[in-house]
Order: C-alpha cells, then structure tokens, then sequence
C-alpha cells in the first residue's frame, strides 16, 4: 500500500478506462480523488459505482480554459489542496494517410491531447508551488516512435513528453515532480476503435497484429497503467522527475 492518506489525486479522463481503474487505486491507498471528463452522466455512473465520500467529480472539456480552470478552483473547494495531478485526457482521433486526414479531427485531437494538457499544467502548477506535488501526463509508445495513418495522435503524444520535460524543469524549485506514463496499446475502448480503424474488416486479426508486436505477447492492463501513475504519485518517486516510464510489456525494447 503506497500512504496517500489526507492527499488529494485530480484525473482528467475520469470516466475512461484508465481514469477510473487510477481513482479505485488511489481511492484503495486512502487518497482523495476528484475525476473530470467531458461526459457528466458517465462520470455519475463512476461515481454511483465506486460510492465513496472521498470522491468526487465535475464535468469539464479539457480544451475550454475556463472550464479547466474551474475544475481546478472546484477541486480546491473540495478538497483544499491538489498533490497529484494525472493529467490523463486523450483521444485517439481517426485512422487515416496523413494526406486524407479530416482536419476538424485533427484539429480536436491537437486540441484535447495538447492544448488540454497544457491547460492543466497552466492552472494546477499554481496550487501546487507552496508545497510541491506530482504530475502525471499520459503520453504512449506512440510518443516514442512513428506510426502509419495516426499522424495527429502520434504528433500529441511526442508533444506531451516535451511539454513534461520543460514543465519538470520549472517545477523543481517548487518541488513539483513532471513525468510521463507511456503505455503500449492498452484494452479498453480507445484501441477498440483504433483496432477497427487499422482493419475494419477483421478488427480481430489488427488487435493480434498489435499483440505480436510486445514482447510479453499482451495489451497492457487498465490498472497496468494505473500502478504506475500511483507508483509516481507516492514518496517512493520522490527523485523522479522529467522522466518517461513505458508500460509497454517491452515493445520499445
């Protein structure tokens, strides 16, 4: 058991898969949690599962300033402090030749995997500088490497692990840890929908084909990720800082 006790957890993505395996671990370490996401009723639905008093939820769009300003200020309210920030909103966008790409959807997928996170970063570092505290940003293999016909999901999350080590750079005075989490593919919805647009006539065969390509022979877990996001959470990373750390069952071995 990490000891988050009396320490407050803010996840972006709140209701997705990743999201909410990180708030029953946190929740499980005795942490407080507060989840946003742009979908409120399934955030209610989170929340009627799980049913603690140490969570809580607001409904938000990453890429409005002002909304994620007022996650921040309502989490303050809530819960008076934020420690740990899992700055964890993405989308996958669709599967396309760069030269087809519908620009609205690339425009939203810059929107949400960049300019969301920035957001966050802009507006949580405040409440953080008096007594420090963790972020967490999920980036991806895809961050790490190239891939075919995902060009704007790939360009976000190479972004993200820049903005991590600028970040991590200007929060160490303040005792403000930056890292990224980079996942392998991971089974849940997102690579439901990436899976069917790798092959949508066999989308079966597109999620073997990723398997073949992780060692371990594997998609990653939900809570494979969520440990990994508490492991940087805790005390137990207190010397880590503007660092990547794979989830990936060794595919960028």
């Amino acid at each position: 058991m990490k000891d988050l006790k009396n320490k407050t957890v803010l996840i972006t993505g709140g209701s997705g898969g990743i999201g909410v395996a990180a708030a029953k671990l946190f929740l499980k370490n005795e942490a407080k949690v507060m989840l946003v996401d742009i979908d409120e009723q399934a955030l209610k639905k989170v929340a009627d599962e799980i049913d603690s008093e140490n969570l809580a939820y607001v409904q938000a769009d990453v890429t409005d300033e002002q909304q994620v300003k007022n996650y921040v200020a309502k989490t303050l309210d809530r819960f008076k402090n934020i420690d740990v920030f899992f700055n964890n909103a993405g989308v996958e966008g669709k599967v396309l030749p760069l030269d087809e790409y519908p620009l609205d959807v690339f425009d939203n997928v810059i929107n949400v995997n960049i300019k969301g996170v920035y957001y966050g970063l802009r507006h949580v570092f405040p409440a953080m500088k008096d007594k420090g505290g963790s972020i967490i940003i999920t980036s991806s293999v895809a961050g790490l490497q190239g891939t075919a016909n995902v060009l704007p999901y790939v360009t976000s999350k190479h972004a993200v692990i820049g903005m991590m080590r600028s970040a991590a750079m200007e929060g160490a005075p303040h005792n403000i840890r930056v890292n990224t989490i980079n996942p392998s593919p991971v089974d849940n919805r997102m690579m439901r929908s990436l899976e069917a647009g790798f092959d949508p006539q066999n989308a079966t065969a597109a999620k073997q084909n990723f398997e073949a390509s992780i060692p371990l022979g594997r998609y990653a877990t939900n809570e494979d990720v969520a440990k990994m996001a508490l492991f940087l959470a805790s005390d137990d990373s207190s010397f880590i800082t503007g660092s990547i750390h794979t989830v990936d069952g060794g595919m960028t071995a």
